[in-house]
């Protein structure tokens, strides 16, 4: 199993980041704040606006280190890449399967069983763990539908229909997810999930944890050889990362969303750490960014047995272990593509 390396997460909106030598280079106006070998590195994600020196980017482009770019809100702006070096047999055939609408369903419609499996079994161990503290009928009536919509896969025919099935899934799951919360209730409650911008706490932080989660499934997918932009659930768009966003789907609830409600009711985040700017959208100070990130790499570090692999890594290797075993259908080794099925 191949180990991912690091990423280095800049989170300060003054911070420059320069080239010395091998070493990535951070520095406030003309001073230096830091540094760190590139060596060590696979990924530099950088929350500001005062940007990156060319020499560092043409330097990270030769030796495959992405730099991706976010707004202060968490919202993905632009990625530097290196030249690909996919495997192109692989790519060509999974650029047949995009465009061959039968067997592109094939694929997304495993990957949309996987969500709303994952999405059903946070609920029901909520309704177990916390059986005194939530509204438990009303869960397990929402529990209950997923479970039905799984039963109904089978009669789905085209991505449509499936893209229609995902999106009132989600809806049906997100309606409870404010009985997740059991901790800080006055200032984190969920009505509903918006974005772009986010409108409250909540959403501002689901938003910037499906952004972290979106670029580790960029990552894992160019690692096996696979090109992030084709996808078979989302639509092809200039720039979209469409294959990691179709992958990011099952990884969603277990991965993202249960952070979250973790950061929350653990109370590693608090009120404060929020702003809401002229135009309603909700942001993150500088602190409760670094407190996300350290939580988030923290958790990546946790151990898990694959329910398909029987293997025992590590929750940050997930993304890179369904690529792969993506990468392994599309080329022919797999009857079908199997999703993560947490539990």
């Amino acid at each position: 199993m191949k180990r991912l390396l690091n990423t280095l997460y800049i989170t300060n909106p003054d911070y420059y980041l320069s080239l010395d030598g091998e070493n990535v280079v951070i520095k406030l106006q003309d001073e230096e704040i830091g540094r760190m070998p590139l060596h060590t590195l696979d990924g530099i994600v950088t929350m500001g606006f005062a940007g990156a020196s060319p020499r560092l980017m043409g330097y990270c482009s030769e030796k495959n280190i992405s730099i991706t770019f976010l707004s202060s809100s968490g919202r993905f702006l632009a990625t530097v890449n290196g030249e690909s070096r996919g495997n192109v047999l692989l790519r060509k055939e999974q650029y047949r399967i995009s465009d061959n609408e039968e067997k592109a369903l094939k694929i997304a419609r495993n990957m949309i069983i996987g969500k709303i499996y994952n999405c059903r079994w946070i609920l029901e161990r909520a309704t177990r763990d916390h059986a005194f503290r939530i509204d438990v009928e009303r869960i397990k009536r929402q529990s209950n539908y997923l479970y039905n919509a799984l039963n109904n896969f089978n009669e789905i025919s085209s991505l449509a229909q499936l893209r229609g099935i995902e999106g009132e899934a989600a809806s049906v799951y997100f309606s409870v997810f404010d009985e997740l919360i059991l901790q800080q209730k006055e200032h984190f409650h969920f009505d509903r999930r918006n974005r772009r911008p986010p409108l409250d706490n909540v959403n501002a932080l689901l938003s910037f944890t499906y952004t972290l989660l979106a670029g580790m499934c960029k990552s894992s997918l160019e690692a096996v050889g696979l090109d992030p932009y084709v996808g078979f659930l989302h639509t092809d768009r200039p720039g979209r990362i469409s294959l990691a966003l179709d992958l990011m789907e099952e990884l969603r609830p277990i991965m993202a969303d249960r952070f979250v409600l973790t950061l929350i009711n653990k109370k590693i985040v608090s009120p404060g750490g929020f702003r809401t700017k002229e135009n309603g959208a909700v942001i993150m100070d500088e602190d409760t960014r670094k407190a996300v990130i350290s939580a988030w790499q923290l958790k990546k570090q946790e151990m898990i047995i694959h329910p398909y692999l029987s293997e025992n890594i590590e929750w940050g290797m997930i993304p890179y272990a369904q690529a792969l075993l993506l990468a392994r259908y599309i080329r022919g080794d797999l009857d079908e593509y199997p999703p993560i099925l947490w539990k």
